[in-house]
C-alpha cells in the first residue's frame, strides 16, 4: 500500500491553465501529460476543456434560435403594411 502512495504524484493546479486558454486542445494535452501521475486531475482538465469548447457553440445555437424567432415575428408584423417587391424590407 505504501509503495502505491509513493508512486502517486499530485500534479500542480497550473495544468488547468492549458484547457482554460486552449479549450479542447489544451485539455487533451494536459490529460495525456499527467494521466499516469494524477488521473483525477487529468480527467478534470479534459472535462474542463470539453466544457469550455462547447460553451460558444451552445451560446451561438441559443442566439440563432432566439433571433430566428424574432425575425419571423417581425416579418409577420410587417406583412399588412409592406407586401410585394417594392417593400424596403426586402431590399436589404
Amino acid at each position: 500500500m505504501a509503495e502505491n502512495l509513493d508512486r502517486y504524484k499530485k500534479r500542480s493546479a497550473w495544468w488547468f491553465l492549458l484547457p482554460i486558454f486552449f479549450t479542447l486542445f489544451g485539455g487533451l494535452v494536459a490529460y495525456f501529460a499527467i494521466r499516469s501521475d494524477d488521473s483525477k486531475r487529468a480527467k478534470d482538465c479534459l472535462l474542463l476543456g470539453i466544457i469550455l469548447f462547447a460553451i460558444p457553440f451552445a451560446f451561438a445555437g441559443i442566439m440563432m434560435a432566439f433571433f430566428s424567432a424574432q425575425i419571423s415575428e417581425f416579418e409577420n408584423m410587417m406583412e399588412p403594411y409592406c407586401t410585394g417587391p417594392d417593400c424596403p424590407l426586402w431590399q436589404i
